[in-house]
């Protein structure tokens, strides 16, 4: 399967692995759409490309808080292309597992809603333009204790709350898009913060591989989901 044509937006481009996917794709051959909270934030992903791949990532300012903006990234990739083929929901709110009590009110609130509802309103906005796709495929990276109801994460409670049901969110929709021929997946890594190791690299390729995976897999293949262990 070639690269060249494919069209790729990739939510929270200031995130480490937004970054690497972004990258990977572009030097792929793929069109590249990153979306951070700010178009600053989103535009140092693009500065980090070399060569030509530079040229086809494209960069948005999209806070997943906010539903004008995300219909508005949507809007504006539609200036750019008739299709997209693969969506890759990746943007979430961090917050340190501090008490419970400890998180304000507007803390726990932005948490769940610029994952949970963010995920919901990319998928919903990005739809006729993933329909007008022959290949389209969504992907949604998800925690590993959202999927186990462990409770030993680095997050805060409302972190958890918020991928759970972006876990379900993505399971329902699988289900319904699955006729459509729309493929939907998750990955359920360890926790995903902007403070990683030198080491984890690796788990970061092993991701973007899985990802690349099942993407190239014929369309009547449907995979589900990827499960990383924690270490």
């Amino acid at each position: 399967m070639e690269f060249t044509d494919m069209r790729v937006v990739v939510t929270g481009a200031s995130r480490h692995f937004s970054r690497a996917l972004a990258i990977g794709f572009a030097h792929l051959g793929a069109e590249v759409f990153v979306s951070a909270r700010t178009v600053e934030a989103a535009e140092r992903t693009r500065e980090e490309v070399m060569g030509a791949a530079r040229d086809r990532i494209h960069a948005f300012g999209c806070d997943l808080n906010r539903p004008e903006e995300i219909r508005e990234f949507a809007r504006q990739v539609g200036e750019h292309t008739r299709q997209v083929d693969l969506l890759v929901n990746n943007g979430a709110r961090w917050l340190d597992g501090i008490e419970l009590e400890a998180a304000r009110d507007e803390q726990i609130m932005e948490t769940i809603e610029s994952t949970a509802g963010g995920t919901v309103l990319m998928v919903k906005h990005f739809l006729p333009l993933l329909r007008a796709s022959v290949r389209p495929d969504i992907v949604n990276m998800v925690a590993v204790s959202a999927a186990d109801g462990g409770g030993a994460g680095r997050a805060h409670e409302a972190f958890y709350a918020a991928k759970s049901a972006q876990s379900g969110f993505a399971d329902i929709l699988a289900r319904r898009l699955r006729t459509s021929g729309v493929r939907v997946f998750s990955l359920f890594p360890p926790d995903f913060e902007e403070r990683l190791e030198p080491d984890e690299k690796l788990t970061t390729q092993a991701l973007f591989e899985c990802i690349v995976y099942a993407v190239k897999q014929p369309r009547d293949c449907f995979i589900r989901s990827f499960h990383f262990e924690p270490c």
